[in-house]
């Protein structure tokens, strides 16, 4: 369904669901659940197929993206059961093509992100190895208009100090003491309701194509430049 737009009643299931996480509240409206469930497996499909025209995505479906409501409570100090969100994530496919999406919808909360949340110790390495040498590069595509309007600015967990091997006076420290690169972009309540909200959050994804190219292109190569993959 290329058209699949998020219902109400979808949003007002998390908001009762905030108010009764409780598994007797959840298993009394079970049936709630389930319709609003579908109704975003169809919206996270809606989304697939608005991101695979301008991205080569792997996953295989909206039903696959999609995280689970239950919540695995063994390190938590919250023990309610379910998640108060709908979450989902998209990988990018192919090797060349690193880097990936994610969506968020909660009532007053939703956002998309997209970037490295984790990257391997080797992967952290050469994203550093480049900062440090090239860094006028990454920095370029964080000043662009668009990029700036969209998400305003890279996010991300940073490092207190410089890293390991770099000199904290050097003139990119900002960008070296990054340990996750993201880029988010919130959305209204409104906004998420709205018929076009699929194709809207597609677009929004789409803007961040020139860092997660950049970011493929470093990660794919070797600091002369020759291809890894």
């Amino acid at each position: 369904m290329p058209n699949a737009t998020i219902k109400k009643e979808s949003i007002d299931f998390l908001k009762k669901l905030s108010k009764n996480n409780t598994r007797e509240w959840f298993n009394t409206n079970k049936e709630k659940y389930t319709e609003a469930h579908e109704n975003i497996i169809e919206f996270a499909g809606a989304l697939l197929a608005e991101m695979n025209k301008h991205d080569n995505i792997e996953t295989a479906s909206g039903k696959a993206s999609l995280f689970r409501i239950y919540k695995d409570v063994r390190f938590s100090k919250d023990k309610t059961p379910y998640n108060t969100h709908w979450n989902g994530g998209f990988k990018r496919a192919t090797k060349k093509l690193r880097g990936g999406y994610y969506f968020h919808i909660q009532p007053g909360k939703t956002f998309i992100a997209g970037g490295f949340w984790g990257p391997s110790t080797a992967d952290m390495q050469r994203i550093r190895q480049d900062i440090a040498a090239n860094y006028e590069y990454l920095q370029k595509i964080l000043a662009d208009k668009t990029l700036i309007k969209t998400f305003s600015k890279m996010e991300g967990e940073q490092l207190i100090s410089a890293p390991r091997g770099y000199d904290k006076d050097h003139a990119a420290i900002e960008l070296l003491r990054y340990k996750q690169f993201l880029l988010k972009h919130d959305f209204t309540d409104d906004e998420v309701l709205s018929h076009g909200f699929a194709k809207e959050a597609s677009n929004v994804f789409k803007k961040m194509r020139p860092f997660l190219n950049y970011m493929s292109d470093v990660l794919t190569t070797d600091a002369n430049g020759i291809s890894l993959v």
